[in-house]
């Protein structure tokens, strides 16, 4: 059996398949499952995922620290910080979507 991208590939290998479409009549569950997600679940996505996650807790932590201390905090820290948490937020959406 070959690996379906999406449910429109699922369809046309069920119409054109006379053996699957016994097995989806017998047990569409177990049909179904035969079917593997065409993503692979490798290491790469979920370092990846985890860099853009921590890079935005760091962001958090580094502006709650700034607000907590005396010191007077110049506008292109703020401007940086910001743009480090809404790239790493639109890179996460853009990766789990």
């Amino acid at each position: 059996m070959q690996r379906v991208k999406n449910f429109m590939e699922f369809q046309k290998e069920l119409t054109t398949n006379a053996h699957l479409q016994q097995e989806f009549k017998d047990d569409p569950v177990k049909a179904i499952l035969q079917f593997k997600s065409s993503v692979p679940d490798s290491w790469v996505y979920r370092v990846v995922v985890g860099s853009l996650g921590l890079a935005i807790l760091i962001v958090i932590a580094g502006v709650i620290l700034l607000s907590f201390s005396d010191k007077d905090v110049q506008p292109t820290i703020l401007t940086l910080f910001t743009a480090i948490a809404s790239g790493s937020v639109g890179a996460l959406a853009g990766l789990l979507s």
